[in-house]
């Protein structure tokens, strides 16, 4: 890939990131590209629909693989806005995904480079190539900005209930 059509993928990604913020769900979002066709989309919805599975990938993984009609995503690309998880990485291996792009790092529960190197652990029965911080300022900063409302609307709450 090049790195115009990375930044495409990504930016393709973001605008799901953006979606998940419209309903006020962590922003991470992701495509699945197979042969330089977007065939799965997602956004976080945990929250919305109190599914500890619905994150991003998970939804984009499941829209790709009812698009191919096959579980195996051998000839897929995963772009996603956050470093993934240890249950989104187990899909990415199981699917057998052939490359993942990600921004930004999750120091707290990724587990492609931060923690674990789950996707390239050779006792795996695939092994996935990854290209880490594409478009890293660009997630990162939607991240920052969702928790920082947080802290500040909980912050607020804090001192209106001291303040009765």
């Amino acid at each position: 890939m090049t790195v115009e059509q990375n930044h495409f993928y990504m930016s393709e990604a973001i605008k799901e990131a953006k979606q998940a913020l419209v309903v006020n769900e962590v922003p991470i979002g992701a495509i699945v590209v197979c042969n330089g066709r977007i065939i799965g989309r997602g956004h976080n919805m945990r929250e919305r629909f109190q599914n500890v599975t619905f994150h991003a990938e998970m939804l984009a993984i499941e829209e790709a693989c009812d698009n191919l009609h096959s579980w195996r995503l051998e000839d897929c690309e995963l772009y996603v806005t956050l470093e993934p998880c240890m249950m989104c990485s187990g899909a990415i291996v199981n699917s057998r995904i052939k490359t993942v792009y990600y921004g930004a790092q999750d120091q707290k529960a990724g587990t492609v480079e931060s923690l674990y190197h789950l996707l390239n652990d050779s006792r795996l029965n695939h092994q996935v190539e990854v290209v880490s911080g594409v478009m890293e300022a660009e997630c990162g900063q939607m991240l920052k900005a969702f928790f920082k409302a947080i802290r500040q609307r909980k912050k607020e709450a804090k001192r209106l209930r001291l303040s009765d």
